[in-house]
């Protein structure tokens, strides 16, 4: 097997058990993206530089294993675009929080991935570098904004990577490409050097070959940090002690596989097969109604999330592309693509002397009202079962002059993102004649990572969706 094929836990053992050498490592790693990333366009900028670097940290925890970051990270040894031409060339002065911490525990970042420019979109896309391609079959999207990441490690082009997610930026597509993703608590995860997108939603989060990969990776990205206020001074758990634990005595809810447009599919299907798995390892689990006043023992339909996350992330997308004016960039507002440019003013209209209240208020006051339903479902069952996105990969080109593709597709997790809620996605069903994949996303309560890496464990040890678990 080649080296690039090892997960974060395998080859931190083999590492530090001296079995190959980084330099190893880091050939089999470069071998396969000069053989792979023209065919796929997953990175932006690679360091050269990496595998010097790594050699110095074996006896950290990470080992100096390489890991790709999404390229809205701020990091001083590559430049950070965001995917936009607006900050084509731009090095930042000091390093995000998140991949700092990864560095600090041992990491190495071995490139910047591709996105959804700003991270704008749920496909890859709308990148001012091009669109990204989905590895398990170059015909159809990898999802997105963090679509390069997930795909990185689809195509075994990176051991670990991290993402971004505001609205299924993390868990969409790595069930897209049929990889594990992990989106956090709001908060648990600093933001600071992520460039912003919807500041009251994006959450930092590990995208990794299996659940415990993620376990490890968010390990060492969680904490308290004094330069982002949303971030609490919570002790971080060895979120890998909670992979062992199986789900036996759990209370697990299905959600939205009575929604109009999934019942009778494929996602349907696989949803309650995985439904099934839970039972026979000792879970309960109960179909929870889906209703359109969120009733007590209902979940309230995700339809009205698409409305009210429009409104709140282009209003705050509007705010945060502000600074974005040509004076400390080197490029002026002209050169925002057309979908940056529509978000901003379709924000500004939403904000504007009049309408703050019949649209931004309203949409703040139904956010309420989901958070109240999460609230009523978290006090009875400890986690719940749903997908990321209402179906499979589509093909490319299938979010081209859609103003409202990235909302259909992340519509099942736009409620749980808008209330800080946690969730990861883990491979679940695969279609043998596209070889695309679909994502089982257990969703818990705020500060609820462990439930939820529990009980994905247990799944992903149950089935054979996932090929590194095997």
């Amino acid at each position: 097997m080649k080296l690039n094929h090892l997960t974060v836990k395998d080859a931190i053992t083999k590492l530090k058990k001296k079995e190959f050498s980084h330099a190893e490592l880091y050939k089999d790693l470069h071998d396969a993206i000069a053989e792979k990333n023209s065919l796929y366009n997953i990175y932006l900028s690679l360091d050269a530089e990496a595998v010097s670097k790594a050699d110095a940290l074996l006896d950290t925890p990470l080992a100096g294993i390489p890991i790709a970051v999404k390229d809205n990270f701020l990091t001083t040894v590559l430049p950070t675009t965001a995917s936009s031409f607006v900050l084509k060339g731009f090095r930042p002065p000091f390093d995000s929080t998140a991949t700092k911490k990864l560095q600090k525990a041992g990491s190495v970042v071995i490139g910047k991935t591709n996105m959804d420019a700003w991270a704008h979109g749920s496909s890859t896309e709308t990148s001012d570098f091009g669109p990204t391609k989905n590895p398990r079959n170059p015909e159809y999207l990898p999802g997105g904004s963090s679509g390069g990441s997930a795909a990185a490690i689809a195509a075994n082009l990176t051991i670990g990577a991290i993402g971004s997610e505001t609205a299924g930026s993390i868990r969409q597509p790595a069930s897209w490409c049929g990889v594990v993703g992990l989106k956090p608590t709001y908060g648990r995860v600093s933001r600071y050097g992520v460039i912003a997108m919807a500041s009251s939603t994006d959450s930092p989060g590990p995208i990794g070959k299996t659940v415990e990969d993620c376990a490890i990776m968010l390990t060492h990205m969680a904490g308290h940090d004094r330069y982002d206020g949303t971030t609490l001074p919570r002790p971080v758990p060895d979120y890998t002690k909670a992979l062992t634990k199986g789900v036996k005595g759990m209370k697990m809810g299905i959600c939205y596989m009575d929604h109009p447009n999934i019942k009778g599919t494929d996602l349907d299907t696989a949803i309650l097969k995985a439904a099934k798995v839970f039972e026979e390892m000792g879970a309960r689990v109960d179909m929870i109604p889906m209703s359109r006043d969120g009733k007590k023992g209902t979940i309230l339909a995700p339809d009205y999330a698409i409305g009210v996350y429009t409104v709140v992330q282009r209003s705050e997308v509007s705010s945060n592309l502000a600074r974005y004016d040509g004076v400390r960039y080197g490029a002026d507002r002209s050169v925002f693509a057309h979908e940056a440019k529509n978000r901003i003013m379709l924000g500004t209209f939403t904000l504007s002397k009049g309408y703050a209240d019949k649209y931004y208020v309203r949409a703040q006051q139904v956010r309420s009202l989901y958070r109240k339903n999460f609230e009523d479902l978290f006090s009875t069952y400890d986690v719940l079962l749903s997908s990321p996105t209402p179906g499979y990969a589509l093909p490319s080109g299938a979010s081209n002059g859609d103003p409202l593709f990235g909302e259909l597709q992340d519509m099942l997790v736009e409620p749980s993102s808008l209330v800080g809620n946690t969730g990861i996605s883990v491979p679940c069903w695969r279609n043998p004649e596209t070889n695309l994949f679909l994502g089982l996303n257990i969703m818990g309560d705020q500060w609820q990572e462990e439930k939820i890496l529990q009980a994905a464990a247990a799944y992903e040890q149950a089935t054979d969706w996932n090929e590194w678990a095997k």
